[in-house]
């Protein structure tokens, strides 16, 4: 059976990632929230939520944790494919994942310097013989 969840934000964060505090720069919001672009998210929907980052953190970096997934094996490769919009020369996304026995982040994917206001898509794959987060 496949294990996908969808996590739209709508009612709140998704089960894969780890409740937010609020210092750590991100905004639940809209497209009418007033905040500028993008005003709709990847369905073109103004009213659905996704994650922004807040414009105090114009210069600074913000996280998002996933909660812990289990061993990857040949019959479970971990798929996650995301969504995103990068409406900044200077910002970088970044994918890392983290081994439970490491204490470092690899980084396994990451786009920058790229000003497309536009929603674009990525699937990573990830393989990993212990427990992970990303």
């Amino acid at each position: 059976g496949s294990s996908c969840e969808n996590c739209d934000f709508e009612t709140d964060l998704c089960k894969a990632l780890h409740e937010l505090n609020l210092q750590s720069g991100w905004i639940r919001r809209n497209g009418r929230s007033g905040m500028g672009p993008p005003y709709s998210d990847h369905n073109g929907n103004d009213s659905a939520y996704f994650l922004s980052l807040s414009s105090e953190m114009r210069s600074s970096s913000a996280t998002l944790r996933t909660n812990v997934f289990l061993p990857t094996d040949e019959e479970h490769i971990c798929q996650i494919t995301f969504h995103y919009w990068i409406s900044q020369m200077s910002g970088t996304l970044m994918v890392g994942l983290q081994k439970h026995s490491e204490d470092t982040i690899t980084n396994i994917w990451q786009v920058s310097g790229e000003l497309q206001n536009q929603w674009k898509a990525n699937t990573i794959s990830i393989n990993s013989t212990e427990k992970y987060e990303v």
